[in-house]
């Protein structure tokens, strides 16, 4: 059973009007993504990553439950597979921030947080990634928070149904997908939080996996005891 959530302090996203304004932002900008990378995700995004941020242990300076808000909900904005031509991603957090008389300061840290979420970026250069982990802590609570909405249950349907909306694969290359990458990325968390909540839901990856080999077999054996290709083509 996935570890109990920690006590968390949400009133920041009822009250702050900064937060309040970006949460209607993010919902209309993202209305044309696909169900994988939908509004919904970035609220789960959000109550995961108020959840490692309570979970914790102390530390100077503290880290910024406002910054680590306003991150996870801007998370996906400039991700490149959803943006129209022309839009350039490493700043449109920044952009809406701005517009809301957000200071430079603060835009300025949530934008760059948000250009060390992704996987991809780290795997292309792990040395910025962590560079801009020391520079901005509240990194390692978002970025946490996002891997582990792609495990687990919830991250096996956001698998098939990026699958279905975004490119031609295959169920069997999508399953190719999670041996590739998201059974990996227990091995990736940066906080202890983050890990225990990763390990459980790999763990049910593992278990899924293991139901799909099963059902998947009866194609294998229709194929070893049906008729051949050559047999096929000569009664056509």
């Amino acid at each position: 059973m996935e570890a109990r959530r920690a006590t968390m302090d949400t009133s920041l996203l009822r009250t702050d009007p900064l937060i309040l304004a970006i949460t209607a932002e993010v919902r209309a900008f993202m209305r044309h993504y696909d169900a994988s990378h939908a509004f919904d995700h970035v609220e789960r995004v959000l109550g995961l990553a108020l959840a490692i941020l309570a979970a914790e242990p102390p530390r100077r300076p503290a880290l910024d439950a406002r910054v680590v808000a306003l991150a996870a909900l801007l998370h996906d904005v400039g991700d490149r597979k959803y943006l129209a031509a022309g839009q350039d991603g490493a700043a449109v957090a920044h952009g809406l921030l701005r517009a809301y008389s957000a200071d430079e300061a603060l835009a300025a840290r949530v934008q760059a947080i948000c250009s060390g979420v992704s996987y991809t970026s780290e795997m292309e250069d792990p040395e910025r990634t962590r560079v801009l982990m020391e520079r901005y802590p509240e990194l390692a609570v978002v970025q946490d928070a996002d891997r582990i909405d792609a495990i687990g249950a919830v991250g096996i349907g956001r698998l098939f149904t990026y699958g279905g909306a975004k490119t031609d694969r295959s169920m069997a290359s999508s399953m190719e997908h999670m041996d590739e990458k998201l059974l990996r990325l227990v091995g990736m968390m940066k906080t202890a939080k983050g890990r225990e909540m990763a390990k459980e839901r790999t763990r049910r990856m593992e278990e899924f996996k293991r139901y799909w080999k099963e059902e998947m077999s009866f194609a294998e054996l229709a194929m070893a005891d049906g008729p051949g290709p050559d047999h096929m083509a000569a009664h056509s």
